[in-house]
């Protein structure tokens, strides 16, 4: 996919924020540490857009990015590894959940897994309660280009016999399989004939 203008297009930390209108949404999840900021960054070929950080837990609302002003891309709080009170991270899943399953203009939820590691119980959580809720879902695994070609091969197989999903690999780094995963988003968003 080609994008053109690329905006931050706002933060919510509930309904009330949200964009108004009816253009469809893609939105990231995953664990606070998966590179979900740097993934957006990288498709939307655009340098700080999404705010990274090295410090995990960063984004505590819900960030939307508008793309051509067709959809948005969102970028969901983090889970499972930011050192923050306990209080505030039910705060976070509770927007998570708010948004997944109340939000209409939500086509698919993009699941972030960090490639070098086995899933973490909130990974397979997260799989399981999007599976519950018939969430449409991808799961993609980040981070490729810190193993070797093989290894990541393996890896990625290993990920999805372990959730029992098919999985992507990609690096935002060195750009692979974006353009795979642009084609599951256009899918998500406006169907196969996208």
């Amino acid at each position: 996919m080609r994008v053109v203008r690329a905006a931050f297009a706002g933060s919510a930390a509930g309904p009330e924020g949200y964009p108004k209108g009816d253009l469809p949404e893609v939105a990231f999840a995953g664990r606070s540490n998966v590179g979900k900021s740097t993934l957006i960054n990288a498709l939307l070929n655009r340098k700080g857009l999404a705010k990274t950080s090295g410090t995990p837990g960063k984004t505590r609302l819900i960030n939307f990015f508008d793309v051509d002003g067709r959809f948005f891309l969102v970028d969901l709080p983090g889970y499972g590894f930011a050192r923050v009170p306990a209080r505030e991270q039910a705060a976070w899943r509770g927007r998570i959940e708010r948004y997944i399953t109340g939000r209409e203009a939500l086509r698919l939820v993009v699941l972030l897994v960090d490639i070098r590691h086995p899933p973490a119980a909130t990974d397979r959580q997260m799989v399981a309660w999007l599976a519950h809720h018939r969430v449409p879902h991808l799961v993609v695994a980040t981070k490729r280009d810190k193993l070797g070609r093989g290894a990541a091969t393996q890896a990625a197989a290993g990920l999805a016999k372990d959730l029992d999903a098919e999985v992507l690999a990609v690096s935002a780094r060195r750009r692979e399989g974006l353009a795979a995963l642009w084609r599951a988003v256009e899918t998500g968003l406006f169907g196969a004939a996208a």
